[in-house]
């Protein structure tokens, strides 16, 4: 099945490990074969990988990227995915954390990163800080 990509200008994306950037005008693209495609949205760098989730979404995403380094990203992801896990009782989540494990287990690598961004959600609730908060909180100290 083919993937349609929307393209805002300016865009970045990452296709097969090359990094491209749309023109000056939106664009569609089509790939009509199993490609690895990740947006500049789902682009994580190593420094924003600042919070728990955050530490098992990057290398996820790198596993998805970068298939030679994989073995060293999966015990980085083990060890980040066991102590999230292990911190946490919401069912929900925990049923989100075995989901994105099934995924990396099989390869769907894309799949386990759109389910991680589950755990942002609840990461941001329970803790109740985000980048914004965490600057409003230190400004007032």
């Amino acid at each position: 099945m083919p993937l349609k990509l929307s393209l805002k200008p300016s865009e970045k994306f990452v296709l097969n490990g090359a990094v491209l950037t749309n023109g000056d005008k939106r664009t569609s693209l089509v790939i009509q074969n199993k490609a690895c495609v990740l947006r500049e949205k789902d682009i994580m760098q190593p420094e924003d990988a600042s919070t728990p989730a955050r530490r098992i979404y990057f290398p996820i995403m790198m596993m998805y990227l970068d298939s030679e380094g994989c073995e060293q990203y999966y015990n980085d992801f083990a060890l980040r995915m066991t102590e999230f896990m292990g911190a946490i009782s919401n069912r929900g989540a925990l049923a989100t954390c075995m989901e994105i494990s099934k995924d990396v287990m099989s390869g769907a690598y894309y799949r386990a990163l759109m389910n991680c961004k589950k755990l942002f959600e609840f990461e941001q609730e329970r803790l109740r800080y985000g980048p914004s908060s965490v600057s409003q909180h230190a400004a007032n100290y």
